[in-house]
């Protein structure tokens, strides 16, 4: 071996699959490799995964991505890993540091009882001082309570609650570390002074001691153990930095580390992400507020629960075995309004603005007229409504964003980024490289490691935006005249999407 190339790799735990990046000292991308692994859903509204599963799918991937990235001559030697995943989900251990059960994910919708009890024990006003949002089902303290209350013999046995990302950093290191991002995300976080709430610890009967050690972003939280280092495939004794939830580690790898920049992410879920220069909390708290991975960061979030995944619910349910790429083929040839068919993208429920776990999917106007291309038309188009929603709050903010850059699975349908364009009406770019999550937290890895010297030096070398989709004045416009009617169709229905809730909860 003549030589050998100094990198660093990125992990993403997703819901679908995990992701693992190598990049250079350069931030050029050697290597990527996805594996995918299941979700279980037990009952209607749940949705779980075993944690073992997010393990086996890095064990492979980072393999598979070393593999692809050997070239014979050239040895790559592994400066550092970083870590990001889904925000939210909870992996229960007991003292030896063993899974209890599955981990609830981010988008189950079970705990509505406990954020009731929540909001009647902290307090809303109290909440929106500390940790910046409401009690929602998708957030870890609810799924805390609700084991403590429906799995006691389980909850007895609780000894530490790690995130998804976090629970792969105890797999290699054995280390119990989390950072800003995804604490902020369990709604137990002082989002103002970064640090465990233990006036909402108190209030909601916790102990602290479940909690993991706080670091910063681009820490060092210790080293790959000579046992995990095995089973994936790099030398023992390698660093392991603190990284990012998803979406703010998304928005290290496309630059979104501006108050003028937006990011738009279009994969399973949907999320409209705004830095801010400081924990800007809305009256409403329709918004969520959490910890940027950059420092002395911020930012403002919308989410739609069924972004990507409603479009591939369409796929797998009519043309199955179909790509993507010839299923919006057929949305293209549909005219703007899909003839008067307008979706709602509430398959799970809804997070923004709504805050409804019993909203639903809705498919309205549909006729004889309207064919497979129709329908697919209509989910991207409800999709980027229901993103509007949430750009909508943060104008109401005062947010002026120049700037949306897209990332995720839909941003390589320029149908989409066109969709997008006319929709919000403002310009969208694509990044380079393209790795979302996976390459934030490798930028984060190859900062931790002193590749580069900040988060910002790392963005400013590596990342790049090119115009990817610009607004049509005469569609933007016909959009906004259906944006207001999607806007009408909730409220028009929420009443009897609780009312179908609670005729479904009776007859289980």
């Amino acid at each position: 071996m003549a030589f050998a190339v100094q990198a660093v790799v990125g992990i993403d735990v997703g819901t679908t699959a995990v992701k693992a990046m190598l990049i250079g000292s350069d931030g050029g991308v050697l290597a990527e490799a996805e594996i995918e692994h299941p979700v279980s859903v037990p009952r209607p509204g749940w949705s779980e995964q075993n944690p073992e599963d997010w393990w086996q799918s890095t064990i492979l991937a980072v393999r598979k991505t070393l593999q692809l990235a050997d070239r014979g001559d050239l040895g790559i030697e592994v400066a550092a890993l970083g870590l990001s995943g889904q925000m939210h989900s909870s992996v229960f251990l007991d003292r030896k540091g063993e899974v209890i059960r599955p981990a609830i994910l981010w988008n189950d919708t079970r705990t509505t009882d406990q954020c009731r009890l929540i909001q009647d024990r902290v307090g809303l006003d109290t909440l929106r001082r500390t940790v910046g949002n409401p009690p929602l089902e998708g957030f870890t303290a609810p799924k805390l309570l609700w084991l403590r209350e429906c799995e006691p013999d389980s909850y007895s046995r609780l000894s530490a609650l790690l995130l998804p990302k976090d629970y792969i950093r105890y797999r290699l290191s054995r280390e119990y570390a989390t950072e800003p991002s995804d604490a902020a995300g369990t709604l137990l976080y002082d989002v103002h002074s970064r640090v465990w709430s233990e006036q909402i610890l108190e209030a909601l009967e916790l102990e602290s001691t479940i909690l993991p050690n706080i670091i910063e972003s681009v820490d060092i939280s210790g080293i790959i153990t000579a046992e995990a280092a095995a089973e994936i495939g790099v030398q023992p004794g390698i660093p392991i930095v603190g990284g990012g939830a998803d979406n703010p580690a998304g928005a290290v790898g496309s630059g979104a580390i501006d108050t003028n920049v937006m990011q738009v992410s279009i994969g399973t879920s949907g999320a409209v992400f705004l830095p801010s220069g400081e924990a800007n909390i809305e009256q409403s708290m329709s918004l969520h507020t959490f910890c940027h991975c950059a420092p002395n960061l911020w930012y403002l979030m919308g989410v739609v629960l069924s972004a990507g995944s409603s479009l591939r619910w369409l796929r797998d349910t009519l043309a199955p075995g179909q790509s993507y790429d010839s299923l919006t083929a057929e949305a293209e040839q549909i005219p703007i309004g899909s003839d008067g068919l307008l979706f709602l993208p509430y398959l799970t429920g809804e997070r923004t603005p709504h805050s409804d776990a019993n909203a639903r999917g809705v498919l309205f106007g549909l006729s004889f007229a309207h064919g497979r291309g129709h329908l697919a038309r209509a989910v991207i188009e409800g999709v980027s409504f229901a993103l509007r929603d949430s750009l909508e709050l943060m104008r109401q903010q005062g947010a002026s964003p120049n700037e949306v850059r897209a990332i995720g699975g839909g941003a390589r349908s320029q149908m989409w980024l066109q969709t997008l364009a006319n929709v919000f009406g403002l310009p969208i770019t694509t990044v380079r490289p393209q790795g979302g999550a996976a390459y934030g937290a490798a930028l984060m890895a190859a900062v931790g490691c002193g590749m580069f010297t900040s988060i910002e030096d790392a963005v400013k070398s590596c990342v790049s935006a090119e115009a990817a989709a610009e607004p049509d004045t005469t569609d933007a416009a016909e959009y906004n005249e259906l944006y207001d009617a999607h806007r009408r169709l909730y409220p028009a229905l929420k009443e009897e999407f609780a009312s179908l809730a609670d005729l479904t909860a009776m007859k289980r």
